[in-house]
C-alpha cells in the first residue's frame, strides 16, 4: 500500500485518478483491475474510489479531507481550522495516517509539536507564526493533552524536543503535566521529563518557559541548561557532572555559567564519557556565537576532533544555515587548521 507524499497535492491525485480511469478505458488490464476491486462501474467516481482504497482511506471523501487537514496545519490556517473542525470535530483527535513520513502515525496536536523543526523538510518557511493558536485550538476541540495512553510522550514532552516555545506555552497552559516523563524504551531521553528533552536538543527557548513555569530542575546539567547553577555547590559533583553542565551551559548560551564552572576547574578542552560531547561543538553545532568566543576565550582549542565523529567545531556548525551558525563559521574559519580540506576518516592516516 502506498503513502502519501508529505506535500500532497489534491489536484494530483485528482489527475493520477483520471489517468487510472482513462487508462482502464483503453483496455488496460491492471487499471481496469484496480477500478473492478471496488466497483463495476468505470466512472471517475469509482477510479477516485480505487485510488483512495489503495492509498489506505475507506473513500475518496476521506482521502480528501486528510489532505486538507494536513494543508491546513503546514499553513496554521485558523480560519480553515475553525470551519473544518465545526463540520468534522474529529479532525482534532483521529490520528494522521497513510503518510510517508510519519510512518506510525501522528496526532494532530503532535504534528503541530514538531511542524517548526520539520519546516525545510516539508518546504515551509523558517519562521512559523501560528503553531500556538492551531494547537489552542485543537485542544479545544478535543485533542488530548497529556496525549493518548501507551504514547511514549506526551504532547509537551514532543514540543519540548523539537523546539516550540508557542505550542508547549498553549499546553501549559491547557494544564499539561509539566514533569510527566517519557516511557523508558522512547527516543530522545528515555524516561526524560520536557526540560530534560529540550536541554538536551538545545531548545533553550523552551528551556525557559519550562522553567519559568515551575519545571523540576533535578540534576547540575540541568541547573546549568536553565542558566543558574546557585544552591549547586560545585565541589560536590564529580568531574564527570561538571563537564556535562559545561556542555549545557555552552549549548544554551549561559555565559555566566560558563564561567563559573571553568573557574571551579572543570576542563573546557574533556569530552564527557557518557556521549562524548565537547563545550565548544556544542555551542558551534547549536549556533551559539556568544558561547564559542566566551569558550575560546577560556583555553578551548578550536582543532579538538570529538571523539565519536572525528569533527571540529567548525565542521560541527557547518552546513552553517541560520545567522547564528554563519556567524559562528566567522569566528571559526580563521583558527581552524586546514578548514578548506575535507577532514581525514577516522582510522584513516
Amino acid at each position: 500500500m502506498p503513502d502519501l507524499p508529505a506535500r500532497p497535492d489534491l489536484g494530483q491525485l485528482r489527475h493520477q485518478a483520471k489517468d487510472l480511469l482513462r487508462a482502464a478505458q483503453r483496455g488496460d488490464p491492471g487499471a481496469a483491475a484496480r477500478i473492478r476491486a471496488v466497483s463495476d462501474r468505470l466512472i471517475l467516481s469509482s477510479a477516485q474510489l480505487a485510488l483512495a482504497r489503495e492509498y489506505g482511506f475507506a473513500s475518496w471523501a476521506r482521502l480528501k479531507l486528510e489532505v486538507e487537514r494536513r494543508d491546513i496545519l503546514n499553513s496554521r490556517d485558523l480560519r480553515r481550522l475553525t470551519r473544518a473542525l465545526a463540520e468534522h470535530p474529529e479532525l482534532a483527535t483521529t490520528r494522521m495516517e497513510h503518510w510517508c513520513d510519519h510512518k506510525q502515525g501522528a496526532d494532530p496536536l503532535g504534528y503541530m509539536a514538531m511542524l517548526r523543526f520539520d519546516h525545510d523538510r516539508l518546504g515551509l518557511p523558517r519562521e512559523l507564526p501560528g503553531t500556538g493558536a492551531i494547537a489552542r485550538a485543537l485542544i479545544d476541540a478535543g485533542a488530548p493533552v497529556h496525549g493518548r495512553p501507551g504514547d511514549k510522550e506526551t504532547p509537551l514532552i514532543t514540543a519540548a524536543s523539537y523546539g516550540d516555545a508557542e505550542v508547549a506555552k498553549v499546553l501549559i497552559d491547557a494544564g499539561a503535566d509539566i514533569d510527566a516523563i517519557s516511557a523508558p524504551d522512547s527516543g530522545g531521553v528515555p524516561s526524560g521529563t520536557a526540560l530534560d528533552h529540550a536541554a538536551v536538543f538545545g531548545m533553550t527557548e523552551v528551556v525557559d518557559v519550562l522553567v519559568a513555569a515551575g519545571a523540576r530542575i533535578s540534576s547540575l546539567e540541568m541547573a546549568a541548561a536553565a542558566g543558574d547553577i546557585t544552591g549547586w555547590p560545585l565541589a560536590r559533583f564529580t568531574l564527570q557532572s561538571r563537564i556535562r553542565a559545561l556542555v549545557f551551559a555552552a549549548d544554551h548560551q549561559r555565559l555566566d555559567v560558563i564561567d563559573q564552572l571553568i573557574e571551579a576547574g572543570t576542563p573546557v578542552n574533556q569530552a564527557d564519557a557518557e556521549w562524548g560531547r565537547l563545550p565548544l561543538h556544542a555551542a558551534a553545532g547549536n549556533g551559539q556565537a556568544s558561547s564559542v568566543r566566551r569558550l575560546l576565550a577560556h583555553g578551548a582549542d578550536p582543532n579538538l576532533r570529538d571523539p565519536e565523529h572525528h569533527r571540529t567545531p567548525l565542521e560541527e556548525c557547518q552546513p552553517a544555515g541560520s545567522p547564528g551558525h554563519r556567524e559562528v563559521e566567522a569566528i571559526l574559519q580563521p583558527l581552524t587548521e586546514n578548514s578548506d580540506q575535507e577532514p581525514p576518516q577516522p582510522g584513516c592516516p
